[in-house]
């Protein structure tokens, strides 16, 4: 696991991407030495679930800008393409999928949870 950030950087997440962005790497590189033995390593990019991670960041909004945590979580909810946060059970379900052995030719991968939302095409 490590976060969608490490394909979109912001520049107030600049550490922890940096860091995340080290790990996606290390992963990659392992995957290609293990794969051979039936191991896989791939990558879940996670951003914007309904988390208590989300509802810090709507807090945050609150106190920063003087708005309501209504109005916070649907400006936060304004910048994933899907209209809406991700439900954990999605992210479980996607980590459950690339463990088992129907993703058993999957590996060396980063799977994007965003909504949609990322712009790019690789």
């Amino acid at each position: 696991m490590t976060s969608a950030m490490v394909k979109s950087p912001s520049p107030g997440m600049g550490l922890s991407t940096a860091a995340r962005s080290g790990l996606t790497a290390l992963c990659k590189a392992i995957s290609r030495e293990v794969v051979a033995d039936n191991v896989t390593i791939n990558n879940l990019l996670p951003e914007r679930f309904d988390t208590d991670r989300q509802r810090f960041m709507a807090e945050r909004m609150v106190r920063e800008q003087g708005i309501t945590y209504e109005e916070a979580r649907q400006r936060i909810i304004g910048t994933i393409a899907a209209g809406r946060l991700g439900h954990p059970r999605e992210f479980g379900d996607a980590c459950a999928f690339l463990c088992s052995a129907q993703a058993g030719y999957i590996s060396g991968q980063n799977l994007q949870l965003d909504g949609g939302s990322y712009r790019g095409v690789f």
